[in-house]
């Protein structure tokens, strides 16, 4: 039986993730949930079912509340983050199931990493912010860290840590968002409610803004970089509306390996939880194929989505580049999502914050923090 941590247990993967544990009782337990504090009612419910020994929670007075009401059932309740550092670490956690979003999860992360720990990754800023650090400390120590995001959980599959000299292209493909089918005249002027109507997936309302200006994509595309140590000239990204295929491996004789399922998270994280164990069951919707169905690709509008396209020039000039895309563009979502700026400048201001930095080495814990707080507070100002 393996004893998970979960980083991030309320939101949207961290609660699917406790679905796929549910399915199969026999093969895991809960030693950790972790969360922010806002859905107190969800946290209590997983807390009553899931019966982990120890939770933590950002909130000091949720965790007062929190204590008073589980302490007699063995449960410790934490609201000092740097202890979760030591408690992933811990011989009793076989895998840490990292499912919060943000840079603030790394410290946690590097300390799993430095305990040889399985780490189930769903969480792209880390990546994207520290992808050198974290890839090196992984070679070094030899823990395993394994891409819960579907797309990049599609090209794990894929690999198969085949040779990378094999390789001819990494394609990760995107539903185009809830304004694939817009022009840019039509942009001018959107809702928020616009944005978060998104057509395929349902997620938190900062990846959702993301996903509309196809930023996220390109943060996977930076994600990809790190994870399979590829050449950012080997990285595409293509539109693929149904969300069908996830990712596709392109090698060097022509042939290109996909993965498809369900636009379903539990697919990925299914995978990766009972990887050690061969695939299992579950109760999933397959594929007709005796229904017709097409497959459709085609090329990104960078004109468009400029937010990919910055993306693409952030692998290109690398160096802290991408800790500052990445920061800014978090702090002007946030903007976007409290009425403050407009959609389409979400891109445009964070086109001249780039324009406005410049890059530096960033290889250490210390040195990462700093450009994203730099980058947050210059788009907190832009």
């Amino acid at each position: 039986m393996k004893s998970l941590a979960i980083l991030g247990s309320t939101g949207s993967i961290g609660t699917q993730t406790l679905e796929v544990v549910k399915r199969f009782p026999g093969s895991f337990s809960v030693f950790l949930l972790s969360a922010a504090g806002s859905k107190t009612s969800l946290l209590r419910e997983q807390i009553r079912i899931f019966a982990p020994r120890i939770v933590y929670v950002a909130s000091k007075e949720v965790a007062k509340s929190l204590s008073r009401e589980f302490s007699s059932c063995g449960v410790t309740v934490l609201s000092n983050e740097d202890e979760l550092s030591q408690i992933v670490a811990q011989r009793e956690v076989d895998v840490l199931v990292a499912a919060s979003s943000g840079i603030s999860a790394l410290p946690i992360i590097l300390s799993a990493i430095r305990a040889k720990k399985t780490i189930a990754l769903a969480n792209k800023e880390v990546m994207v912010c520290a992808g050198e650090l974290v890839r090196n400390l992984v070679k070094q120590t030899g823990a395993r860290l394994l891409p819960v995001d579907s797309e990049h959980n599609a090209i794990f599959q894929c690999l198969q840590e085949k040779p990378l000299e094999e390789v001819s292209r990494v394609i990760l493909t995107a539903s185009g968002g809830p304004f694939l089918n817009k022009t840019l005249d039509d942009l001018k002027e959107v809702s928020v409610k616009d944005v978060l109507n998104h057509p395929t997936w349902t997620m938190g309302p900062k990846i959702t803004v993301d996903s509309s200006t196809l930023v996220n994509k390109g943060l996977e595309l930076i994600e990809a970089r790190w994870l399979f140590d590829c050449a950012p000239d080997k990285l595409e990204a293509v539109i693929h509306p149904s969300s069908s295929v996830h990712g596709m491996v392109e090698w060097i004789d022509g042939h290109v390996h996909m993965v498809m399922n369900r636009p379903s998270m539990l697919y990925p994280i299914q995978h990766v939880l009972t990887l050690d164990e061969g695939r299992k069951g579950g109760s999933f919707d397959f594929w007709n194929f005796k229904e017709p169905f097409s497959l459709d690709f085609s090329p990104i509008d960078e004109t468009k989505f400029l937010g990919f396209s910055l993306a693409k020039r952030a692998i290109q000039q690398g160096l802290s580049m991408p800790c500052f895309f990445n920061a800014a563009n978090e702090v002007l979502v946030n903007r976007f999502l409290r009425g403050e700026i407009s959609w389409k400048q979400i891109t445009t201001k964070l086109s001249d914050l780039m324009d406005s930095h410049n890059p530096i080495p960033c290889s250490s814990l210390e040195s990462i923090l700093e450009v994203d707080q730099e980058a947050g507070l210059l788009a907190s100002q832009a």
